[in-house]
């Protein structure tokens, strides 16, 4: 089995182009979180042309709501959040220049097709393992709408952190590749 690809965001859109579904990866660095409240804060922010409260190009954004921290913890249980609760968001999002988002399970249509046009990823990160991944996030600082609780948009610092390559900028999808492989 190939070594994980180690990724540093922020990402470059060549970066996001090389990698391919079923690529391991680990993350290091900047990762901002936002679940469906802050997608909607952001898209909001967007059409009213303020500023937002990250620079989005290059970015990675997780779909998480982390429980609160344990004492000497950044952060309580960190897993990932079902994806396509923010598909209607994604595409605008992916348009400003993110280049990766972290979640889990499948995404619908438009958001693969953003994912082409902008040359960016959708990685997955193992659902249920949220006390594992908590291990690997470092730091983390509420840095937009504390009062969205677990749904503020928090700066993560992580430290090799795992995930999959699901859906790639050239149309791969590791989720539709598996379940054909799996039927024969």
């Amino acid at each position: 089995m190939a070594e994980p690809v180690r990724l540093k965001p922020p990402l470059s859109e060549d970066d996001a182009r090389s990698l391919e579904a079923g690529t391991r990866v680990l993350v290091s660095g900047t990762v901002f979180t936002a679940r469906d409240a802050a997608h909607r804060r952001l898209i909001e922010s967007i059409d009213r042309g303020e500023e937002l409260p990250f620079d989005l190009e290059g970015q990675v954004i997780y779909y998480v709501g982390p429980t609160p921290a344990s004492p000497g913890k950044p952060v309580g249980s960190a897993g990932p959040t079902t994806s396509s609760r923010v598909d209607r968001y994604t595409p605008q999002l992916l348009a400003r220049g993110v280049r990766a988002v972290i979640g889990k399970g499948d995404r619908g249509p438009e958001v693969a097709a953003a994912l082409k046009e902008n040359g960016a990823v959708y990685l997955a990160a193992v659902g249920g393992a949220g006390a594992l991944l908590a291990g690997r996030i470092a730091s983390a600082e509420v840095i937009a709408w504390p009062e969205l609780g677990t749904e503020a948009v928090y700066r993560f610092e992580v430290e090799d952190f795992p995930a999959i390559v699901v859906m790639d900028s050239r149309g791969g999808n590791l989720y539709e590749s598996g379940r054909k492989l799996f039927r024969r």
